[in-house]
């Protein structure tokens, strides 16, 4: 069954990556910017909004190989759009939010085989104590392999513009700076290491919320947008795009809108081919 799905997954690639190879080559100007991907959950077989399926990771993690796409640290591309460096358009950076089981059953070994970072994004209420949810050891021994960061996602994942709705502005103000600073806090003492990233649960953003994660000691923040993050854009609104198995049009090749040029930044080195990983490579 696995072996139908993955070829499945393979061959929609397959039938797909010449388009997205062209896009990919035309978008090579001087406007520096790096496709941010966010994926949710995933899972051996079901494919919907949010879910993406394991043959699905594998197959898009072999395409990057197989094209040349360098996979970089969320942290290196960070520096490098805050310090206006040029960045190379054959790189992307893979995130995933909400700290998910599934994150460590079926991503861990893909990211663990192909060698690739990735940072999580986890709400800390939900760590241990939510069943689909992973626990501070499965986190620990994914940090541990020096392939996966882990930054925050707030205590408890609010709607903060509903909060604001509901709250007097006292409280909403204290229940804000309670939900950055506490995660960053039991993140740091879990891991033993720092935490200067947040991503927005729902993609709530504005410029209060942006001085409340500068007082908690963030440097940059992450939202849902799209498109890719350009160098001179605000560090606290740095867009990511979802990664769907669901049919509704975001098809995995036609998310990298590549632009950019010049040095890359600190990254690994290509990828090695997916035969070498026992997965036949899509073809272009």
């Amino acid at each position: 069954m696995m072996k139908r799905v993955r070829t499945a997954a393979l061959a929609f690639l397959a039938a797909t990556t010449i388009g997205w190879a062209a896009s990919a080559i035309s978008a090579r100007s001087a406007d520096a910017s790096v496709p941010i991907l966010l994926y949710h959950r995933f899972h051996p077989s079901v494919s919907k909004w949010a879910t993406v399926t394991t043959p699905a990771f594998e197959a898009q993690l072999c395409w990057l190989a197989e094209h040349h796409y360098k996979v970089a640290p969320l942290a290196s591309v960070v520096a490098a759009l805050r310090g206006g460096a040029p960045l190379d358009p054959m790189t992307v950076v893979i995130t995933a939010d909400d700290g998910r089981r599934s994150q460590y059953t079926e991503m861990f070994p893909i990211v663990r085989r192909f060698q690739v970072p990735v940072t999580l994004f986890v709400y800390t209420h939900a760590i241990g104590h939510e069943p689909d949810a992973l626990t501070w050891d499965e986190i620990a021994e994914m940090a541990q392999s020096g392939l996966v960061d882990v930054q925050s996602h707030t205590v408890s994942h609010p709607h903060f513009d509903r909060e604001r709705a509901r709250r007097r502005p006292a409280d909403y103000e204290f229940f804000v700076a309670a939900e950055l600073a506490q995660s960053k806090k039991t993140i740091e003492e879990r891991l033993n290491r720092p935490v200067e990233f947040l991503a927005w649960p729902y993609g709530v953003f504005n410029l209060d919320l942006e001085r409340a994660a500068v007082e908690a000691g963030y440097s940059a923040a992450f939202v849902v947008g799209g498109r890719p993050a350009r160098a001179g854009g605000d560090l606290f609104d740095l867009p990511r795009i979802v990664v769907s198995d669901a049919d509704r049009g975001d098809k995995f090749e036609r998310l990298l809108p590549l632009g950019g040029g010049g040095a890359p930044v600190a990254s690994n080195e290509p990828l090695a081919s997916c035969a070498a990983h026992g997965a036949a490579p899509a073809s272009s």
